[in-house]
């Protein structure tokens, strides 16, 4: 989910729209709000964050730093000007890339992808068993061949690895890949998902290495005889299941 920050209303609503189009999610605060929504929300919910935007407020510099302080993310200046001393400042507090605007919003999705491969440089590749998924965004490997896979069942494989042999809930997929102020999208839709997810790696590894259970949600397991040895359960039977998870 990308975070917008500016005091425009009229941006706002202009930035979701054209995120929108792009198939991502997004949310709109004005700076006094997502000040305070973010000192108040919970680790938890600001994982799904996968960049703050920071446009047209003169507390710019202040957000930058609080930001910094909780959360690990992409932090982008929209300027309106040409300014040296501004753009340094900004630097000087933390944020990773200044842009002037107008600016599409592909050109901002590939700053933020060049942003996170830098971060994430030195971090390892997150394994688990047959599977490897890579800090700077490349297909995952499946059975040691790399998987395209479209941008919503990507980010669904990746949470499921970053939290293998836990259970995650269809809410918190769902906050990962849509946002956690979507509120016009069923939650239902990531059963859709997950069982297109669940079918191509199956297809590749020739088990399903995601363990379903109703009402606690789903498990990507690490250990492959573990997942070989889990009782098969068809996707309509899947589907019913977690109707409630």
């Amino acid at each position: 989910m990308i975070i917008i920050v500016d005091k425009r209303e009229l941006v706002l609503e202009g930035y979701r729209k054209s995120f929108g189009r792009e198939g991502v999610a997004s949310a709109g605060f004005h700076p006094e709000e997502f000040r305070n929504w973010l000192e108040a929300t919970p680790e938890s919910e600001l994982a799904a964050i996968e960049a703050v935007l920071l446009g047209g407020c003169p507390e710019c510099e202040d957000l930058a730093a609080v930001v910094r302080r909780r959360i690990r993310t992409p932090i982008i200046a929209l300027s309106d000007m040409n300014s040296l001393n501004e753009v340094l400042k900004l630097f000087s507090v933390g944020v990773d890339d200044v842009v002037r605007k107008p600016v599409h919003v592909r050109e901002i999705l590939a700053r933020v992808s060049a942003i996170m491969s830098r971060m994430r440089a030195n971090d390892a590749a997150m394994v688990a068993g047959d599977i490897e998924v890579f800090p700077d965004g490349r297909p995952p490997l499946v059975g040691g061949e790399p998987m395209q896979l479209p941008r919503r069942e990507y980010r669904i494989l990746h949470h499921l690895v970053m939290h293998r042999d836990r259970r995650v809930t269809k809410r918190q997929l769902f906050d990962c890949v849509y946002g956690i102020f979507e509120d016009s999208v069923e939650e239902s839709v990531i059963e859709s998902h997950i069982s297109k997810l669940r079918k191509k790696l199956r297809q590749r590894l020739g088990y399903d290495p995601i363990d379903s259970k109703r009402y606690l949600g789903y498990c990507l397991h690490s250990n492959p005889q573990q997942a070989r040895g889990k009782p098969s359960v068809s996707d309509a039977f899947h589907d019913r299941a977690l109707q409630t998870a």
